[in-house]
């Protein structure tokens, strides 16, 4: 019996480490990290609109319906910009405000807490970099995750600062968050002034396009249902709802 027991543990521990390698390995032996660096092309006249003016000005403002590639292009030149050598550090922020649940309390550290609000951004980077070079990056602090109420008192230089989801933030939170553009670096200001969480007279998005559409060196580009590149359904949804 007691053989018998013993044969069976091994097994078993055999069994479990295959599972734990096959369903929970993060960086597969075989991934070419080469394979996530490439460029990405528009797919409609606002998207090439975008990827120049982010490319252009230090301060691009995006906004449009979901689906329209705000987020995805900005990452994209995040990245492209870092390879490049064109600026030394990604810093990413986005408010976190609930779509209409309250989640409560979320353990963990800062990266932890913020992880749901920011996942889309991580999909966007994984898809990039790949897992290996993006895990590299947040560890070593060259892509930092700072959530827009510790971005107070700082000077962003050298810096690829993207502000997504801003329709979630107030007029004060942005003008707060404009200023921390600092020497060397391009900013992206991303969302959808339609589908904010806060109450319509609270988002500041709107009113900050309008007033800054005017100046040198800002860029505000305006994207519509025509340049969902989501499924066909998405952008039929928007032009009605």
């Amino acid at each position: 019996m007691a053989k018998r027991a013993t044969r069976r543990a091994k097994l078993h521990a055999i069994d479990t480490g295959r599972i734990h390698n096959l369903v929970f390995e993060p960086a597969p032996a075989n991934d070419r990290e080469q394979s996530y660096v490439r460029k990405i092309r528009p797919r409609s006249d606002n998207q090439r609109i975008l990827m120049e003016a982010i490319e252009a000005t230090p301060l691009t403002i995006a906004m449009g319906p979901a689906g329209t590639g705000k987020t995805y292009l900005a990452i994209s030149a995040a990245v492209e910009a870092l390879e490049a050598g064109s600026v030394s550090r990604i810093v990413l922020s986005r408010p976190a405000v609930e779509a209409g649940e309250n989640l409560g309390f979320l353990p963990g550290d800062m990266r932890e807490k913020l992880d749901p609000y920011l996942r889309p951004l991580y999909d966007a980077l994984n898809d990039r970099m790949g897992p290996k070079r993006l895990r590299q990056h947040l560890d070593d602090g060259t892509i930092e995750i700072a959530p827009v109420a510790f971005m107070r008192g700082r000077t962003l230089n050298n810096s690829f600062v993207l502000i997504d989801e801003a329709q979630n933030c107030t007029y004060g939170q942005l003008k707060m968050l404009l200023t921390r553009l600092g020497w060397h670096s391009t900013m992206v200001i991303t969302g959808d002034p339609d589908q904010t969480d806060l109450l319509p007279e609270l988002s500041g998005l709107g009113q900050i396009g309008r007033r800054l559409e005017g100046l040198d060196d800002v860029a505000v580009v305006r994207l519509t249902d025509r340049d969902v590149v989501r499924h066909p359904l998405v952008g039929r949804m928007l032009s009605v709802l």
